[in-house]
């Protein structure tokens, strides 16, 4: 695209000095914006000509510098051939750095991205949450080792990024990191994220992600039923903490709250609700939005049969809430005691609040987004398609059922 460009010489009349005399500037303009270079010079105002925009006189130093001016004009447009010589952006910063020799500053994707996590960790609790942060943190990781690994490099010059750049580093968390599609994808957006933070600063013109599309796959969520729930309510366990371990699962049945979410409770996240009942009310770790839960009698049981347990009166929290990785081992004991033949995470009791608590029992779609912290609807709908595809699935054992009935009753007309 061509750009406007515009040359002139002009005193400072603002520096004149004790002898009358102004300093002569260079002015260049590219599409509206400014930039000023010193000439070194001086020069009195009465032999200034605005219109010619030179000296007047015809003395040897007013010769002299009128052709060191023209020089300089010279050198201007030779350093704006160079840069679109070496394909670069011509604006008045780069060509102000050309003309004075000055390195131009490399602005690399790394150093960019490290800057942009100092950011977010000073917000961190405010802005961000924690979980956010190390979203960040793993994606520059993966960006790093991937760079290392095709290039042989740690950072590139962010006018380097382009769609094959973006299509290589998919392949690459897809293959050699073994990540799932899904996982990619939102490794991906994130690293869109630093890109559209470069485009907002002019660091490079065109956006990379331009004609990228992708799109995340459904996954199939799991949840409980009512059955399986009940099932782990009766269940007779051999040791406290697997005791200890299915309650806090079955809490975040009834509550709807993540992992991360539980284990940072304390009495006073334990609140009257606008009802007058118990209600917990929290920010979710992960996006840093509230969560205002009405509490349900089996969550209320929970609460009651801990409130003195050591743990819980150690740390000061409402809960005594093992380690993630333990957890999920004893939850996986816990199932096979069970004969529940599911996957069972504090993530899948989180589904099972938003599916057979809530959704299936008559809760609004609204209700139940409210209650789990979710920013967009969106994210709440995928729960109902599951409660579809559960209608479905209940819907063609019985209609197998009446076709079963019916060819036994066609076999006994038959016989007849």
């Amino acid at each position: 695209m061509n750009k406007t460009f515009g040359l002139l010489f002009y005193l400072k009349k603002s520096k004149v000095d004790a002898q009358g005399k102004c300093p002569i500037y260079l002015r260049i303009t590219i599409d509206g914006k400014r930039t000023e270079i010193s000439t070194k010079r001086t020069i009195e105002i009465e032999k200034w000509s605005v219109e010619a925009n030179k000296a007047i006189g015809r003395t040897e130093n007013i010769r002299e510098l009128n052709a060191y001016l023209d020089s300089l004009t010279t050198k201007v447009y030779q350093s704006q051939r160079d840069l679109i010589q070496d394909n670069k952006e011509v604006t008045t910063e780069t060509l102000k750095n050309k003309f004075l020799g000055v390195e131009e500053k490399q602005r690399t994707l790394i150093t960019i991205f490290n800057n942009h996590n100092k950011q977010v960790e000073k917000l961190v609790g405010r802005e961000f949450s924690a979980g956010t942060l190390e979203r960040y943190k793993t994606v520059c990781k993966h960006l790093q080792e991937f760079m290392q690994h095709q290039y042989n490099v740690s950072d590139i010059p962010v006018n380097r990024i382009d769609h094959k750049y973006i299509t290589d580093f998919e392949f690459y968390l897809k293959t050699v990191r073994n990540c799932g599609h899904n996982s990619t994808i939102k490794y991906i957006k994130n690293f869109k994220k630093i890109v559209r933070i470069v485009i907002a600063n002019d660091w490079i013109k065109k956006d990379p992600f331009l004609n990228y599309k992708v799109r995340l796959k459904e996954v199939e969520r799991q949840f409980l039923s009512e059955e399986e729930i009940q099932t782990m309510l009766e269940k007779e366990l051999h040791t406290n903490r697997l005791e200890q371990v299915r309650d806090i699962f079955i809490f975040c049945c009834f509550t709807g709250l993540a992992y991360s979410d539980v284990k940072k409770l304390s009495k006073d996240n334990l609140v009257f609700g606008i009802d007058g009942d118990k209600w917990i009310k929290t920010k979710r770790t992960k996006t840093d939005t509230r969560s205002n839960i009405p509490l349900l009698p089996t969550a209320l049981e929970i609460i009651k049969k801990y409130e003195n347990h050591p743990e819980a009166v150690t740390k000061d929290v409402l809960l005594p809430v093992l380690s993630n990785q333990k957890s999920n081992a004893y939850l996986k004991e816990i199932a096979d005691l069970c004969g529940i033949n599911k996957n069972l995470t504090t993530h899948l009791a989180r589904h099972t609040f938003a599916t057979t608590v809530t959704l299936s029992n008559g809760v609004p779609m609204e209700s139940v987004s409210k209650m789990l912290g979710h920013k967009s609807l969106k994210t709440t709908q995928h729960y109902a398609k599951i409660l579809d595809r559960k209608v479905s699935d209940d819907m063609a054992i019985l209609k197998q059922k009446f076709a079963d009935k019916s060819n036994v009753d066609a076999s006994k007309r038959i016989a007849n």
